[in-house]
């Protein structure tokens, strides 16, 4: 059997290809892109995550700082000669800007604001929770209890963090505000979990205010409010 012999000149054009071949660094680059591409895509997304979620969690502290500042001024009056009171338009109103401050990332049906009047009980001078209002559609409730927690029954030790337990003073209140919020992962569980993100803020209230109204035990007069816990 004859062996075919390759012709000397196509023996040289492809020892020339190989060696140029070997000698081109033009597609360095884009191996090297290649390589970290997924790196770099990873990263990218995940500090988007991260970043997003900081920023979702600093607006549900937001919700919960404006509810307790604005509840604290319910009542305000001009006319030194009437005691405000409370009333559940005024609470409606309030608990109505924090589902809209939260409209753009879906508060309303992802999130729960709960507002509670912490005041001392008169007669026993017992941390209590005299009324309490909740707006948003997430199925939470408030970590210290219902209105009335405190007033008889397990005592009320303030509300708050263990470390900075807030209390209120004789013939005054506190606006309590939590705020729970539902947050999904921008994409999806890849880099975090779902979770539920929680803040809480207070004020005292500003001005003096009638907290037991004449014929209305609850503390808020007026009737047919939209914010009643349920």
């Amino acid at each position: 059997m004859r062996l075919a012999v390759p012709h000397p000149g196509k023996v040289r054009r492809c020892v020339a290809f190989l060696r140029a071949l070997h000698e081109d660094r033009g597609g360095v680059s884009f191996i090297e892109l290649a390589l970290m591409l997924p790196v770099l895509l990873t990263l990218g997304l995940y500090g988007t995550e991260v970043a997003f979620m900081a920023m979702i969690n600093m607006q549900v502290g937001e919700i919960a700082t404006s509810v307790a500042d604005n509840a604290s001024r319910l009542g305000q009056t001009d006319n030194s000669s009437v005691m405000p009171t409370v009333k559940e338009t005024d609470v409606d109103s309030v608990m109505w800007g924090a589902l809209k401050e939260g409209s753009s990332y879906d508060f309303e049906d992802r999130g729960k604001v709960v507002l509670s009047s912490l005041e001392v009980d008169q007669e026993t001078g017992r941390q209590y929770i005299h009324w309490q209002r909740c707006r948003g559609k997430l199925d939470r409730d408030s970590a210290y209890g219902a209105a009335m927690a405190g007033k008889t029954g397990a005592l009320l030790d303030g509300m708050g963090a263990e470390d900075h337990k807030i209390h209120a003073v004789a013939n005054s209140a506190v606006m309590f505000v939590e705020v729970y919020y539902h947050y999904r992962p921008l994409f999806g569980t890849m880099f975090v979990n779902e979770t539920v993100f929680k803040q809480e803020a207070a004020y005292m209230i500003r001005d003096d205010r009638s907290l037991n109204p004449t014929g209305t035990p609850g503390g808020v007069t007026g009737g047919g409010g939209k914010s009643l816990c349920t």
